[in-house]
């Protein structure tokens, strides 16, 4: 597949401000694989953000992996159309879900993993569902918009269909369900079937042995999606090709295991190239005891502080720091705590941390502020 800037045309635009470095972080120039946000601009609609997604990728001679979009569900076929104009098309995985900006724009933020290497794309049914590609010692499949086709049956069916699907585009690809590493579940009203939602995951993973040793680390929040199925799905899989290349579940210093509470996650993964560069996948994470009780109910600062003390306590165990993050999402039940968020960010001087913040529901509704990320070393 030839590179993004050669088969796509970036038109030139006017009055359209320059990416800001607050707005979207790329760790590393020298890394094929790499991660940037990018976030709406005081005045900026749909298209111009668009316009600055692939203005991104051309600087950097890169394709999608995959993007998933944070924004209103009724903008979603105006704002794939624009991504559509703006990319030169669709010719990757997009996974558009219901976060809604917390300060009522139409969009919260796109955030994108690319390539700048040759990728294989997997469709089933004329979609595209994975980008497969090689990089630090394996071959590596990113998975998007996975949502069942009936939306008319039980929640719990629903959620097999969707890992089942998932497990076809997988095997389409040369990889199994087991190979996975990561995911992330957008849930329609997430309160009102989490516990439902886990027993069917917990018997489709207990049939398994996952190639790493471990469940997938993963993220659950409440999301519609443009489909209006009960859950839509993103999974990155990962299979050593050489000796060294490696995929390791991370515990959380700070907190038990979440299958001692019925959620059947790893608390982060890690994945290791044989020259020693490193991914990690933090899930979602939240103001929970080690116990598995949440803690300082009803006090969103207190909340905010105690999940950032355990995902850097994560980060440290493993000498990673904030600083590497190269993508973030945090969510908030309330779209006005985000200025505490905001305030947490700057008196810690992380300002420039690459995080989109949206509201969106979490697993529990107790629970006030949720941040899950991907950082590297």
């Amino acid at each position: 597949m030839p590179p993004f800037s050669q088969s796509v045309k970036v038109m030139p635009t006017n009055n359209i401000p320059a990416p800001m470095a607050s707005a979207q972080r790329i760790k590393s120039p020298r890394r094929a694989v790499f991660t940037f946000t990018i976030k709406p601009q005081p005045g900026e609609g749909i298209p111009q953000i668009c316009e600055r997604v692939a203005n991104q990728l051309r600087s950097r001679q890169a394709t999608p992996l995959h993007l998933i979009v944070l924004g209103n569900v009724s903008a979603s076929a105006a704002g794939m159309k624009a991504l559509e104009k703006s990319l030169g098309g669709a010719d990757w995985p997009v996974t558009w879900v219901e976060g809604s900006d917390c300060k009522g724009l139409p969009m919260a933020g796109i955030q994108v993993h690319a390539y700048t290497g040759k990728i294989e794309r997997i469709r089933i049914d004329g979609r595209v569902y994975g980008s497969v590609f090689t990089d630090g010692g394996a071959r590596q499949c990113v998975v998007g918009g996975v949502s069942p086709a009936d939306k008319t049956i039980s929640r719990s069916e629903q959620t097999r269909l969707t890992l089942e699907k998932l497990q076809a585009v997988l095997g389409k690809a040369g990889f199994e369900l087991a190979d996975t590493v990561r995911t992330w579940f957008y849930l329609e009203n997430i309160l009102a079937w989490y516990d439902e939602f886990n027993i069917a995951r917990n018997k489709i993973y207990s049939a398994m042995k996952f190639r790493s040793g471990s469940i997938p680390a993963s993220t659950g929040v409440a999301a519609k999606n443009p489909t209006g199925t009960a859950l839509a799905l993103v999974a990155w899989a990962f299979k050593p090709l050489e000796k060294g290349a490696t995929a390791e579940e991370i515990a959380s210093p700070l907190q038990c295991p979440a299958p001692a509470y019925g959620s059947a996650f790893s608390r982060a993964m890690e994945l290791t190239s044989p020259a020693g560069e490193r991914r990690m996948f933090i899930s979602g994470t939240a103001s929970i005891a080690p116990g598995g009780k949440t803690e300082w109910v009803g006090d969103v600062r207190k909340q905010i502080d105690l999940t950032m003390e355990v995902v850097e306590a994560i980060l440290r165990s493993r000498g990673m720091a904030f600083t590497d993050f190269t993508r973030a999402t945090a969510y908030f039940r309330h779209p006005a705590d985000v200025g505490v968020f905001a305030e947490w960010l700057a008196a810690n001087g992380l300002e420039q941390m690459p995080v989109i913040s949206a509201q969106c529901d979490v697993c529990r509704d107790d629970l006030l502020f949720e941040l899950e990320a991907d950082a590297e070393a």
